[in-house]
């Protein structure tokens, strides 16, 4: 049996703002945004090309708000891989992305950690080969 890991849910204030910073300053693709009852929608966006997304979905109860931008508690949540950590880092910082801290050699590539709309911690990453 083959398996994948087809979305990942992030908790977020509001979907048109997600939307806003996944597609303008991050350059992903909106893949699907259908209404759904109660206000609620189905809202994925993901790197171009990729096979696997993240569900936006908008907190409705305190203890969701409570998650947005801490859904692991200040560690480093998603990893996205690029093939170009230059020219993906230079875009990002210009298109106002925060990165916290330089990039940095590690033994399995390029990195330098950034922090979404929330303040979820990301790690843009060029593996080695």
């Amino acid at each position: 049996m083959t398996q994948r890991i087809g979305l990942v849910t992030l908790v977020v204030d509001d979907y048109d703002e997600a939307i806003s910073y996944f597609t303008r300053k991050l350059g992903f693709a909106l893949v699907d945004d259908t209404a759904l009852e109660d206000g609620k929608r189905w809202v994925v966006v993901a790197p171009r090309g990729a096979e696997s997304g993240l569900l936006l979905a908008k907190a409705v109860n305190q203890r969701q708000k409570q998650a947005v931008g801490a859904q692991t508690g200040g560690r480093v949540f998603l990893f996205l891989h690029t093939n170009d950590f230059r020219r993906d880092h230079a875009a990002y910082k210009e298109r106002g992305v925060t990165f916290v801290e330089e990039p940095r050699q590690e033994s399995y590539g390029t990195v330098a950690v950034f922090t979404d709309l929330y303040g979820n911690r990301w790690d843009l990453i060029e593996p080695k080969a």
